[in-house]
C-alpha cells in the first residue's frame, strides 16, 4: 500500500528556513518521480519542485529557484524540501506527491500526502 506522510511544516518569519520531509512507503525507489506541490487559500495548486529518482534530476518553479532544494534519500525512503529565505508568498499547504512515470515536471501525479502547513510572516 502506498503511503506518503509529510512533516516539518510550521510558522517562521520571513528570511527563515524550514525543511519538509515526506516519508514514502513502500519505498522511494517505487516511483519514477516525487514532487512537492503547494496550495494557498483561494489559489490553484502549484507545482513547486520535483525529482526524478533514477537520475536525481530536479525541477523547480521559477519563484523558488535558488531558495528551495529537493532531495531524495533512498536509504530512509524520504524526500526532502529544504526551504531557505522564505517569503510570505510561500505560505501555503505543502503536499508531497509521487508517480510511476518519468515525466516529473507535470501534474500527472497519482499518490498524494495529507499536506503540511507552512506559514511565513513578514
Amino acid at each position: 500500500q502506498v503511503q506518503l506522510v509529510e512533516s516539518g511544516g510550521g510558522s517562521v518569519q520571513a528570511g527563515g528556513s524550514l525543511r519538509l520531509s515526506c516519508a514514502a512507503s513502500p519505498s522511494t525507489t517505487t516511483f519514477g518521480c516525487m514532487g512537492w506541490f503547494r496550495q494557498a487559500p483561494g489559489k490553484e495548486r502549484e507545482r513547486v519542485a520535483c525529482i526524478r529518482g533514477r537520475t536525481g534530476t530536479t525541477f523547480y518553479v521559477d519563484s523558488v529557484k535558488g531558495r528551495f532544494t529537493i532531495s531524495q534519500d533512498n536509504a530512509k525512503n524520504t524526500v526532502y524540501l529544504q526551504m531557505n529565505s522564505l517569503k510570505p508568498e510561500d505560505t501555503a499547504m505543502y503536499y508531497c506527491a509521487a508517480t510511476f512515470g518519468n515525466a516529473c515536471w507535470s501534474d500527472n501525479y497519482i499518490y498524494w500526502g495529507q499536506g503540511t502547513q507552512v506559514t511565513v510572516s513578514s
